[in-house]
């Protein structure tokens, strides 16, 4: 595996990430005019934002919507039906989704602990995978990914679909240009505000009615139903993400996309040592993950760093968010909104490229994978790019926790140090197995 994933950043390094190989041919290939059915695996904000992308891309067939949660289930398929597709059938068990030989694709959209395990359940199936970021929430549940990804032939896109925005896709465009002259520092950093008393402290309780808890739970470890763990509530992305057992807070939240642009620029480049610092100093609710992280990354040819600010909300750039590459001669920042360049020399003005049309990213990266599905190329966000990102942030989060700089081992695909290795490992409850 550690071959596999050294030997294909060689290869999206000469291929720019999308190169058609005959490899992933699999003699199912969907001509123009045929449509893909494809089902959706979880229907909350994310996978219901999902459904309306897909059906702006002529070519998809919402067939199928999956979850554990009965209103959430009931919700999509009303959706679905209202966006012109008939027939959507709704399952609270994936396994009867991925047992339909009907279905061509899946999308993911589950929380995190559980995108591995159907990601090379789907595989097996012979589906071709959508799946959101982060990829995964161990390491090693990204290897299997990849590994499962390439046995059985399929196409895999990750939802970070910044690299399908026009604005990133520029901004690479010109780090690659050496117009910013030799980059040596890059940034990505969030900030917001949030109340002292964050999400709160919900008793344990019984789940809602028409919530299966224990499949949610999944290969996650037995707890008790906590209205946080499960998060789901109005106007609010769901609050499983700060919990160590699912998912891995801002960092893996919002920095797996900050940090993908900087190794979509770096033709998929992964840190050598990375060290963090952070922790809960302001929140007083029982989220698990920090409110406040300063991450230093050493690339092999820059400095990087992650800055999350949750209770402070001070711009950089003008901007809450972003990633910015600091060149001898420019910086440039990117963000969904647009780009920015300042040279560095007096005098001269800022450049920048804002057109709300160019700033489309989620449709274009349906679009891309409809056209991979036909094509069997890899798409913009193939599976290893994911996880290579994904895994970035995962050591960093490492790092923090157990008080210890970590150095990569790229070729391998592991940590240095022998006592966090057992940490990159999936740890899940009986019983599931992640098997490819």
């Amino acid at each position: 595996m550690a071959e596999s994933l050294t030997g294909r950043r060689e290869f999206l390094k000469a291929t720019g990430g999308a190169a058609l190989t005959s490899a992933l041919f699999t003699g199912n290939v969907k001509g123009a005019n045929d449509k893909v059915n494809v089902a959706f695996i979880g229907t909350g904000r994310m996978g219901s934002g999902n459904i309306e992308y897909s059906s702006k891309v002529p070519g998809f067939e919402i067939v199928a919507v999956c979850d554990v949660y009965q209103p959430a289930l009931e919700r999509a398929q009303a959706e679905a039906r209202r966006l012109g597709f008939g027939g959507v059938k709704a399952v609270k068990d994936f396994r009867e989704i991925l047992a339909d030989k009907s279905i061509d694709a899946v999308s993911i959209a589950t929380p995190d602990h559980w995108h591995a395990y159907l990601t090379v359940e789907a595989c097996k199936a012979g589906k071709d995978v959508w799946v959101e970021k982060p990829a995964c929430v161990y390491v090693e549940e990204g290897q299997k990914m990849v590994e499962a990804a390439r046995k059985y032939n399929r196409v895999v896109q990750a939802g970070t679909m910044q690299r399908s925005g026009a604005f990133f896709q520029k901004a690479r465009e010109i780090v690659k240009s050496g117009d910013l002259g030799d980059i040596t520092f890059c940034r990505t950093f969030q900030a917001g505000s949030t109340e002292k008393g964050g999400f709160g402290n919900p008793p344990d309780s019984d789940p809602p009615a028409g919530l299966d808890w224990d499949l949610w739970l999944g290969p996650a470890p037995k707890r008790p139903f906590n209205a946080n763990r499960w998060g789901v509530g109005d106007n609010r992305w769901s609050t499983f993400r700060y919990f160590w057992d699912y998912a891995g807070g801002a960092m893996t939240d919002w920095g797996v996309h900050l940090l993908d642009i900087v190794q979509f620029a770096f033709d998929e480049a992964m840190p050598v040592s990375i060290s963090a610092q952070g922790g809960k100093f302001y929140t007083t609710d029982n989220t698990e993950t920090p409110d406040t992280m300063l991450v230093t990354y050493h690339y092999p040819s820059f400095v990087g760093s992650y800055e999350s600010r949750t209770a402070n909300p001070f711009p950089m750039y003008g901007s809450g968010y972003g990633t910015s590459f600091h060149g001898t001669k420019a910086t440039l920042m990117v963000k969904r909104g647009g780009y920015w360049i300042f040279p560095n020399e007096k005098g001269k003005e800022p450049i920048a490229e804002t057109r709300k049309e160019l700033s489309e990213m989620n449709v274009p990266h349906w679009k891309n994978f409809l056209e991979c599905l036909r094509t069997r190329q890899k798409p913009i966000s193939d599976i290893e790019t994911c996880v290579r990102t994904t895994s970035t942030c995962i050591l960093a989060n490492l790092a923090l926790r157990h008080n210890v700089t970590l150095d990569w081992d790229d070729k391998a695909f592991t940590v240095k140090q022998r006592e966090i290795k057992p940490y990159l490992k999936a740890k899940y409850r009986s019983p599931w197995k992640l098997e490819v």
